[in-house]
């Protein structure tokens, strides 16, 4: 059972352990399994959005537009709500589908048109960011108030609970089971990989890659405006900077996860794994008296060692082959 588990899992289940107890030891009230719980809420956001951007990037693509869709379809519930009066359920899968729209148009043109995914996803967030900034503008609002007054009832769907475990927990767990089903244990997860190992065998092979690059970006578009609503919950307001800074969190979880920048390789419970230990990283330092300035800094390093430790294995792997590469043809390491 054990051996098929990803050696790089048990390392990050391992880190997250270590991490609860260095936590725990500083501070005692870490080990509150109910400040434990709750503290999902800072980052199950997050969290949805890595998901489906594992997909994304076992594609060989990349999506640095979450965040930005997190804020229009917060900003676009809160309109469509409070300003025009739809019933908030209404306005809140409305705000999804705009996210959603926001991956298939990314999808279309990265798929389509061959432009770098790095270059329309960034685009997109330039795009999406000002079109919430707009639209706040027209519910009379100001951008950093933005806009309030929400039902309990849509308070409580990110702040309720049901049977003492928080929303926000319930909420993770569902999305990564959706998440691993899709990856794991589907024909549509084959196919991500597949493309991401090389796309032109699987297009060989009679996969649409195209469609399937697309989808990963619609699935990555839905998840943040599943995202923003479940912010938008949490905070009881919609404003358009609701996940400004989501973007290195984001990525640092999909690669810390095991995720290979390059495409091919991942899985959505190394991600799951790596987003919990960044949340209770923030949460551990900020409950040991760090300054909040400098969590990020926690955050940035997390990237950086991970994306260093993910290359150096395939550097590694290459200095091999060319050693070996030597030997084949003059017998000694000096040929």
């Amino acid at each position: 059972m054990l051996k098929k588990i990803p050696k790089w899992n048990v390392v990050l289940l391992t880190t997250l352990l270590a991490e609860i107890i260095i936590f725990g030891l500083i501070n005692p009230r870490f080990w509150n399994i109910n400040i434990l719980l709750n503290s999902f809420n800072d980052f199950v956001g997050i969290a949805i959005i890595a998901f489906f951007v594992t997909f994304v990037i076992i594609t060989g693509g990349i999506d640095i537009s979450g965040g930005s869709i997190i804020g229009l379809t917060s900003v676009v519930t809160g309109l469509l709500a409070q300003v025009y009066g739809l019933n908030i359920w209404v306005a809140a899968l409305l705000a999804v589908l705009v996210g959603g729209l926001c991956g298939l148009l990314n999808g279309i043109l990265i798929a389509y048109s061959k432009v770098q995914a790095m270059v329309i996803t960034l685009g997109g967030m330039l795009l999406y960011s000002g079109i919430a900034l707009v639209l706040v503008g027209f519910s009379g609002a100001s951008t950093y108030e933005g806009i309030s007054g929400f039902s309990q009832e849509f308070i409580n769907l990110a702040n309720g609970n049901l049977l003492g475990i928080p929303h926000s927990v319930i909420v993770f767990v569902v999305m990564l089971l959706i998440a691993y089903v899709l990856l794991h244990w589907t024909r549509y997860g084959r196919y991500i990989y597949l493309t991401g190992i090389n796309q032109n065998s699987a297009e060989y092979s009679g996969i649409n890659t195209r469609k399937i690059i697309t989808s990963t970006y619609v699935l990555s578009g839905l998840s943040a405006g599943i995202a923003g609503i479940i912010l938008t919950s949490y905070l009881g307001s919609s404003r358009a900077d609701f996940g400004a800074e989501y973007l290195m969190p984001i990525l640092t979880a999909v690669v810390l996860g095991g995720t290979l920048i390059t495409g091919g390789k991942g899985g959505v419970v190394g991600t799951a794994l790596a987003s919990i230990i960044i949340g209770f990283l923030k949460l551990g330092l900020q409950m040991g008296g760090v300054q909040t300035q400098y969590i990020g800094l926690a955050t940035g390093m997390l990237l950086i060692i991970s994306v260093a430790f993910m290359g150096g294995q395939k550097f590694k792997l290459n200095v091999r082959r060319l050693l070996n590469l030597k030997k084949d043809r003059g017998g000694n390491l000096n040929a």
